[in-house]
Parts: C-alpha cells; sequence; structure tokens
C-alpha cells in the first residue's frame, strides 16, 4: 500500500506542476495584450509623429506649451511660443500636434495689425 500511495501522490503532483505551468503562461499573455503590446504601440506612433513635423505644424510639448515650429534640427525643435518669443526644445518632448487655442492666436492677430498700422 504505500507503494501504490507514493505512485498515486507522484501523479498527482505532476498534474499540478502541468497547471502551474499553464497559469504561468496564461498570466504572461494576459500581462502582454493589456501592458507591453498597448505600449510598444503608442511608442511607435509616437516615433512616426516625431519623424513627420516639419516647419509650421502647432504643437503640444509634454510640459503643457503649445508652439509653432520654427526649426527643426535632429535632436531639438525651436518652437515659436508667442511673436518673437523662441524657445529651444527636446524632440522627444513633443507630445502630439494640435490647433493653438483660439484666445492666443487672436491675441497674436490683434498684436500683428497694431504692428502694421505703426
Amino acid at each position: 500500500m504505500g507503494k501504490a500511495f507514493f505512485v498515486l501522490a507522484q501523479a498527482a503532483d505532476g498534474g499540478s506542476n502541468f497547471k502551474l505551468l499553464g497559469f504561468i503562461v496564461l498570466m504572461f499573455a494576459v500581462f502582454y495584450f493589456v501592458m507591453i503590446r498597448p505600449q510598444s504601440k503608442q511608442v511607435k506612433e509616437h516615433r512616426a509623429l516625431l519623424a513627420g513635423l516639419k516647419k509650421g505644424d502647432d504643437v503640444l510639448t509634454q510640459s503643457g506649451l503649445y508652439g509653432k515650429i520654427y526649426s527643426i534640427a535632429d535632436k531639438t525643435v525651436i518652437l515659436e511660443i508667442a511673436n518673437n518669443v523662441r524657445v529651444r526644445v527636446l524632440k522627444s518632448s513633443i507630445q502630439g500636434l494640435t490647433n493653438l487655442p483660439e484666445e492666443s492666436s487672436a491675441a497674436a492677430a490683434k498684436a500683428e495689425e497694431k504692428k502694421e498700422e505703426k
């Protein structure tokens, strides 16, 4: 009876190892589809955005600055955030393309009209 019990215990233990391995594989698959895959897709889209930037695009930086691209270098971008106010930022800090808020573009248009009158 002792040998029979030992053989049954080994068989039951081998089955639980298989279930544990299956559970680990399932958890990795869930982790991949919930976290890794969407993040890599987002990184790929951001790289495509940075590659497609051109002079004159309205952008938003990760720090919250709205601006228009004045010039582009390999790793940096010069943004014009107001009339004759330019800042240099890392290209990687550009979060996305956007339209400038109406208030700031209206204020910029008024400032240009005043310059033309003088």
